[in-house]
């Protein structure tokens, strides 16, 4: 676990993650983080919630328009 300082940047409030922390999760400067939070705390991941749901969507009708995608992938 890393406790974070919250910092002013500008006219905003910001936390600096720790380089150790950056490296195990594949992350450099400009990379994007997505927050959420819930009764358990602020959760930052670098996983596009939106893309997860986009693939589910795309699970669910692949086996249904697999002949047009196979055709598609031509």
């Amino acid at each position: 676990m890393h406790a974070l300082k919250l910092r002013k940047i500008g006219s905003s409030t910001g936390v600096i993650l720790p380089k150790e922390l950056l490296d195990s999760l594949h992350l450099q400067e400009g990379d994007q983080l997505f927050a959420d939070y819930n009764l358990n705390g602020l959760l930052l991941t670098p996983y596009d919630p939106e893309f997860e749901e986009t693939m589910q969507a795309f699970e669910r009708t692949r086996k249904k328009y697999r002949n047009a995608l196979h055709q598609l992938a031509k």
